[in-house]
């Protein structure tokens, strides 16, 4: 979109109009407060993968807490339980009490998690920690991609909005290098306990967001917020109105997941989000990652098991980090095609490995398995990884975001759990090749989905986002009002380049 400047009576600045954001801002800010925010997902992640290093040494005889091997499946499988309950009343949390309050305490309840857990002397004390663990990581899963979507620049939106997917990956990395280099179940617990002291602390400095306190009425909050996020000659006056005329009207169209079923592009939008996040878990991420050593074994690799996940971990981490640099200058759409097209080609070629490792001798092509879950990992994390957990923060309008993204979460650690828990016997009892063509099937029909559903939303606000899924988009034309002091308000339209 080419820039214009308005000038209008009754404005105190000349409004620039570009795609790529005002002019002026800093964005250092925002930065910091992203990765800080997001510095949640690093304690998530870090729990999450946690079960990988230390369920050997539970089912150690010499363990305080000795657990069996169907014990062991419910200490991994129930924290991805436990994060679906927790995302459901996410919603209602973040805007009854704000997003930095709300992540502050699941923060808390991260760390006395890990307390319980560290110091448990039984299976039922562990396996309670483990549950309000999940608990508090579903609600963050709401919370912390809400709170940076709504302090972000519409440029910077990608970029910052990846880093939650980031600080995950960082978080797993983070988990199975300790987890390598510790054997005492305590030690570890303390260490990775202090993920969550850490974001606890330094989250403590950041500002709420602006979005939330102008809804609350607490405008002079608002205002210093938001200017702290932009940098102190940066003039928020008619940001900040847009924002609060926003904020009114959506008030006035306040709307419950009851509501949606009555508006074609929250339909749609909630079709987009739900069917991004059943993608994302069905695609065989999670029985990549737990096969990850028996297809490094088969392979006649003499790599230790340990070491397999800390190259899974690195390969998520770095393909995350590029997916950040990428978000904003190639767009979603294009990253969730090429990532569900070469996801689907990756387990295409691992089932069909596995169909004809049962009849031929295949030493000479064992990089086959090796390069197909490197290639699937990468490209998973630059695409189906981060962005459903992205566009759930841009597709919703604020009066359904929080209900919705609490919908959309919740279904997204259902789909963990089952996925998680089930692979190992639908393994058993169909066979790996049938197990991993089903997973190719997914990615295709994945791709198929992105291919006529999913729209791009770089660079655009949520009104324009809303317009194109409503069909009131022609042309590549967007109509917004622009609403100044005093009630002054333009229309106009503005052609997208």
């Amino acid at each position: 979109m080419s820039g214009k400047v308005l000038h209008v009576e009754n404005s105190r600045t000349a409004l620039t109009v570009s795609a790529s954001g005002t002019p002026n801002a800093k964005h250092y800010p925002q930065y910091t407060a992203a990765i800080l925010a997001t510095l949640s997902a690093f304690a998530a992640g870090s729990t999450l993968s946690w079960s990988s290093p230390a369920l050997p040494l539970l089912e150690s005889p010499d363990s305080l807490v000795h657990i069996s091997k169907e014990q062991g499946t419910w200490i991994s499988s129930i924290i991805t339980l436990g994060a679906c309950i927790g995302a459901i009343p996410a919603g209602l949390m973040v805007n009854g009490i704000g997003r930095r309050t709300s992540l502050q305490i699941l923060g808390t309840g991260l760390l006395v998690s890990w307390f319980l857990i560290g110091y448990s002397t039984s299976f039922n004390v562990l396996f309670i920690g483990r549950a309000l663990a999940g608990v508090c990581i579903g609600a963050i899963s709401v919370a912390a991609p809400l709170y940076v979507s709504e302090i972000a620049e519409p440029r910077l939106r990608g970029t910052l909005g990846s880093l939650f997917q980031l600080q995950i990956t960082l978080g797993v990395l983070f988990e199975y290098v300790i987890g390598a280099m510790l054997n005492d179940f305590l030690v570890l617990a303390l260490i990775t306990a202090l993920g969550p002291l850490i974001f606890i602390t330094t989250f403590s400095f950041m500002p709420e967001s602006p979005v939330y306190l102008c809804s609350k009425g607490k405008e002079r909050s608002a205002r210093k917020a938001l200017q702290w996020f932009r940098g102190e000659r940066y003039d928020i006056e008619d940001e900040y109105t847009r924002m609060g005329d926003a904020i009114q009207e959506q008030k006035n169209n306040e709307s419950s997941l009851s509501d949606i079923i009555q508006s074609r592009s929250l339909v749609r939008a909630l079709i987009i989000s739900l069917g991004l996040m059943f993608f994302q878990q069905m695609s065989g991420i999670n029985a990549v990652i737990f096969y990850t050593s028996k297809i490094f074994y088969d392979a006649g690799s003499t790599i230790k098991p340990e070491f397999c996940s800390i190259i899974i971990g690195a390969f998520m981490m770095g393909a995350t980090y590029v997916s950040t640099l990428l978000m904003d200058r190639a767009g979603r759409r294009i990253l969730l095609l090429i990532s569900g097209s070469i996801m689907s080609l990756c387990l295409g070629c691992l089932s069909a490995y596995f169909h004809f490792a049962t009849k031929y001798d295949l030493r000479e092509y064992s990089f086959i398995p090796l390069i197909s879950v490197a290639l699937f990992i990468v490209v998973f994390s630059l695409g189906f990884g981060p962005i459903p957990w992205l566009m759930m923060g841009e597709i919703f309008p604020s009066n359904v975001k929080g209900p919705a993204s609490s919908l959309a979460a919740s279904f997204n650690w259902i789909t963990a759990f089952i996925v998680t828990k089930t692979f190992e016997p639908i393994v058993g009892t169909i066979g790996s090749f049938a197990t991993f063509s089903i997973f190719t099937c997914v990615c295709i029909f994945g791709t198929i989905f992105v291919l006529v559903l999913v729209p791009e939303t770089k660079g655009k606000s949520v009104e324009e986002i809303q317009a194109e899924l409503s069909g009131e988009e022609e042309n590549g034309k967007v109509e917004f009002i622009l609403s100044l002091e005093r009630g002054t308000k333009v229309s106009m339209n503005t052609n997208i380049d």
